[in-house]
């Protein structure tokens, strides 16, 4: 990946955690409530800038784009997509990284980078052994 997609990937995985925060939240208090169209634009705009990012290959759903707003989804659907669409975003970055090992004194730390560059990110929730 880019240093753009780098950067576009990480502020729309912040949108997603962000989002699915905030609506898992509502889910625990009422989860048939139905979000709001206010919510709904916004989580929309972000799943279709993920869709973008995660293309064919990393996309959890191939027929889901967003959510219709005449039939407004709940809060505990747009949880479950949420979800959905944070752990296809985590795939294709754990398959993006690779790891580095350096001294730091007395001791081996092993750091995390974007493939093919010098940009630092965090290991990946799932290390394969």
């Amino acid at each position: 990946m880019k240093q753009n997609e780098i950067n576009d990937f990480e502020k729309i995985n912040a949108q997603l955690e962000g989002l699915h925060i905030e609506i898992s939240a509502l889910s625990k208090k009422s989860q048939n409530d139905t979000l709001n169209k206010f919510k709904l634009k916004f989580v929309n705009q972000t799943l279709k800038d993920a869709n973008i990012i995660l293309g064919n290959n990393y996309k959890p759903f191939n027929d889901f784009e967003e959510f219709n707003e005449d039939d407004m989804p709940t809060n505990s659907d747009v949880t479950l997509i949420l979800s959905q669409y944070l752990s296809c975003m985590e795939k294709l970055r754990a398959d993006n990284i690779i790891s580095a090992d350096h001294w730091e004194g007395h001791k081996l730390v092993v750091s995390w980078y974007w493939k093919n560059t010098k940009i630092e990110t965090a290991a990946p929730l799932k290390i394969k052994k």
